[in-house]
């Protein structure tokens, strides 16, 4: 795949769509924003990942990673494409509104023709790798309580075969909801895609390195993952003491038994690495770093001070991956579809893999004015087209959030960077990102509209009720100002086209 020349693009996750249910689905207001993006020449949307949520609403720790969250789903197109009927939409605002679709979906199927229920057999089919795994694990947390799986009962636990069986029989319209919800939410997605390359606007996905603990993919691979006996954490994954934090970060994920997956040819990891490469144009690969070594800590340990760190088999995977691109015949042309997340300490080696197969690293705004001339942030020390340079991400303050927080010698420095006084923190720093040779620039919509932090996504290391869940409060059309404007900044700074009157929107 050759590399797509310089462009911009908005970071904003679905659920912060505006609509009329509690957060974002892949309706109406997903495809107006799509549209909205290419009408102006932004080139790119960024996401979160898609997967459900953990219960503090975390799309970063999922309980199966490559699922879609089915509160993502637009209920109001199934209800106008016959999937639904008018009483079970008005159903679907009970709290536990997922199981309420799956349930309308499944009352509704025999009554689908032959040919949509061939088409989603095929579709099971072909996502044999994770799906069935998913529907299991669903419905047996809900029969369980919620209890994680390590708590079940024994045979459910490990999986045996005659309890599977049984499962399949005793619960097969339970898991047949599942699937049918999981086959309409990848139709919406689907149809996101269309419009979203019908526009030109390429669709970023987020990858998180590690699986949670209580996952589909770890009960149903156990052998892949540091486990010891009962499922209990033999290595678990983290980072360690740095100025930040004098005990690390403990983040309760099992890390891979890497010597078992190159045993498999990394199977797993090709198949869920192919299987969000097919949902999304580009895929940010978080905490990148631990392709090259990562941070062990004992599985009994409250605090990330006792880890060691342990090398990782990533070129080998990356390798492995960048070869598919050649059964195309164009194995020199080919280049990883991926953005290395490369915040924090980053040491050579890391930098030398990351090189090494041509990928783009991060570089984010709001780090580069400590007063460090040297600062690889600083828009003077960027250098190269392979780097996507951020405002801020969903983990950082808005950018006037960030500006009310510095101190006095960090403004001064920020006002010389963008030679005057700071009015519009978002947009200065904007331009100063646009001002730079990366090949890709992303702002936070948050940016564009001014917002503090009362509009902040996520703040890392908290588990209140104000992550993840801000929300825009306009419709998608009241964004056409700040979006023209961005448009024709980028299109100035040669990103894009600008306003373009040759988009062909569809229907």
């Amino acid at each position: 795949m050759n590399a797509p020349g310089p462009r911009a693009g908005v970071l904003l996750h679905v659920t912060a769509l505006p609509g009329p249910g509690e957060r974002g689905t892949f309706g109406e207001a997903a495809h107006e924003w799509v549209t909205l993006l290419g009408r102006h020449g932004i080139r790119a949307w960024q996401l979160l990942p898609l997967a459900p949520t953990d219960a503090t609403g975390s799309p970063y720790s999922s309980p199966s990673g490559s699922a879609l969250n089915p509160a993502l789903l637009d209920a109001d197109r199934l209800l106008r494409e016959g999937w639904i009927s008018a009483s079970d939409l008005d159903e679907l605002s009970h709290p536990c509104n997922a199981d309420a679709l799956a349930s309308a979906l499944q009352r509704a199927w025999p009554a689908q023709g032959p040919t949509r229920q061939r088409a989603f057999r095929r579709w099971c089919r072909s996502e044999r790798f994770w799906l069935k795994d998913h529907c299991r694990f669903m419905v047996l947390r809900r029969l369980q309580g919620g209890a994680p799986w390590w708590q079940w009962p024994p045979e459910l636990a490990l999986r045996q075969p005659q309890a599977m069986r049984r499962l399949d029989q005793d619960q097969a319209g339970a898991l047949q909801a599942e699937a049918l919800i999981q086959w309409q939410l990848q139709n919406q997605w689907s149809s996101l895609q269309r419009r979203a390359r019908a526009v030109g606007v390429q669709l970023i996905g987020d990858l998180p390195f590690y699986v949670a603990h209580d996952s589909a993919d770890v009960w149903a691979r156990p052998r892949l993952f540091s486990l010891g006996p009962g499922g209990s954490l033999l290595q678990q994954s983290g980072v360690p003491p740095d100025y930040f934090s004098a005990t690390g970060q403990l983040w309760g994920t099992p890390v891979y038994r890497w010597g078992v997956h190159l045993g498999s040819g990394f199977r797993w990891w090709m198949l869920r690495l192919l299987r969000q490469l097919e949902l999304f144009d580009l895929l940010r690969l978080d905490h990148f770093r631990a392709l090259q070594a990562y941070w062990s800590v004992p599985g009994s340990d409250d605090t990330a001070e006792h880890g060691h760190w342990r090398p990782s088999p990533g070129w080998l995977l990356l390798a492995l991956l960048w070869l598919r691109c050649g059964f195309s015949g164009q194995l020199q042309s080919c280049r990883l579809r991926l953005i290395a997340e490369d915040l924090g300490v980053i040491t050579p080696p890391v930098e030398a893999l990351r090189d090494r197969f041509g990928l783009s690293g991060m570089k984010i705004l709001q780090f580069a004015f400590d007063g460090n001339p040297e600062n690889p942030y600083l828009p003077a020390n960027i250098h190269g087209r392979r780097w996507v340079v951020y405002t801020g991400t969903h983990d950082n303050a808005t950018s006037l959030g960030w500006w009310h927080q510095l101190d006095g010698d960090s403004r001064a420095r920020v006002e010389a960077a963008v030679g005057g006084a700071v009015t519009a923190p978002g947009w200065q720093l904007l331009e100063l990102a646009l001002a730079t040779p990366a090949e890709l620039v992303i702002v936070p919509l948050q940016d564009l509209l001014e917002l503090g932090d009362e509009a902040r996504f996520n703040t890392p290391g908290t588990t209140g009720p104000q992550n993840w869940t801000w929300r825009l409060d306009r419709p998608i059309a009241a964004l056409d100002g700040p979006l023209k404007g961005y448009g024709e900044l980028a299109a100035a700074a040669g990103r894009g086209e600008g306003v373009s009157a040759t988009v062909k929107v569809p229907g």
